[in-house]
This record gives structure tokens, sequence and C-alpha cells, in this order.
């Protein structure tokens, strides 16, 4: 899905296990905020400390729990992480609330955006590279470039699907007013809920 690692790999772990972290300190004890005097026991190294995107997806086997992101990196990596993982577990709008008997099966995917590009043509797109983001006036839907994939969607139906999470009719995207921006992402998560 991408060419160039942002985060490496123990940069990766760090982030999964402060998601999870997160996660349940946030379901068991319905905090609100995390305090950051927490983050002592975490290696938040200066990788960690880059202002990109992050989306925090929660799975419950192949079944989406959450997924809640910022599209552009106005924040650091890590308390994105942080933020996004306390919103998906609460505040996505297709879920009820992570619920503390849930934790253990629920997996952490984290998705490291790369900048928006936008695209004058489709042939631009390729599927499981690009995640996409449709404007057309008040309307906008994105899709991770994972997404297409674990559906097994081809361009055409990917880009159907991204219309209709964008509130517009399936062909929405053909509109001369549509916008169309592509990214990549870094994706990576746990093997199974811990």
């Amino acid at each position: 899905m991408i060419d160039k690692k942002y985060i490496d790999e123990a940069g990766e772990q760090t982030l999964l296990n402060l998601s999870r972290y997160v996660l349940n300190e946030f379901v068991k004890n319905s905090i609100n905020e995390f305090n950051e005097s927490k983050l002592k026991s975490f290696q938040i190294t200066e990788q960690l400390k880059q202002k990109l995107g992050v989306f925090v997806t929660l799975k419950k086997g192949e079944e989406l729990r959450g997924c809640i992101g910022y599209i552009l990196g106005e924040n650091l990596v890590y308390k994105n992480v942080i933020e996004n993982t306390i919103n998906a577990s609460s505040r996505d709008p297709r879920f009820r609330k992570v619920k503390p008997d849930e934790l253990s099966g629920i997996d952490i995917e984290i998705s490291i955006m790369t900048p928006l590009t936008k695209i004058s043509s489709l042939d631009e797109i390729t599927v499981g590279r690009d995640g996409l983001l449709l404007r057309k006036g008040w309307n906008s839907g994105l899709l991770l470039p994972q997404v297409p994939l674990e559906w097994g969607w081809d361009k055409k139906t990917y880009l159907e699907q991204l219309s209709k999470k964008a509130g517009l009719p399936a062909d929405g995207y053909l509109d001369e007013s549509a916008e169309i921006h592509r990214f990549s992402a870094q994706v990576f998560g746990e093997k199974s809920g811990a």
C-alpha cells in the first residue's frame, strides 16, 4: 500500500501497544481524556512525533467495530493514535460503544496516511495502493486503501462505494464538480485481541 515507511517496526509496535492500553483504559475505566503522564512506559521516539494523518480501525473478527481518523496530519502521530482509539471505540456513529467484555475479541489496525494528491483522471487510481477521498459540495467520503482489497472490489465498484459513502448516488464520482484525491497508507495491526 505504501512504498516509503514513515514508522519502523519498533514504532509500529509502540503505537499498537499504546492504542491497546488506551482502549483498555478508556473502556474499562470510562476515562474521557488520556493523561500523558502515563506515556512514560512507552518509547515515544521522534518518528512518532511526525505530523501525519492517522486512522484507527477496530475489528471484532472480520467485522468492523469502529473506524475514526484524521486525513491530515495536524497533530503528532502518537497523539492522533490516542484520540482516534478513543473515538473509534465510542464515537463512530455507526456502532455502539465498545464494552469491557468485548476487549479481548477486538483487534486494532492503524493506518498512517500520506498527504492527499488530487487526481485529474480515474486512470491514476490503483486499487490496493490508493485510498480515496471524494468531495462534492458539502458531501465527502473516504475509503482506506485496504478496503477494496478486503471486499474484493474492482475500480468501478470501489468508486461506486466511495460515492455512496459520501452520500451521493453510485455514479456521483463521475460528476464534473466532484473532486477525487488519492493517498497511500502504512497499515499495521494486531493479529488477535490482547
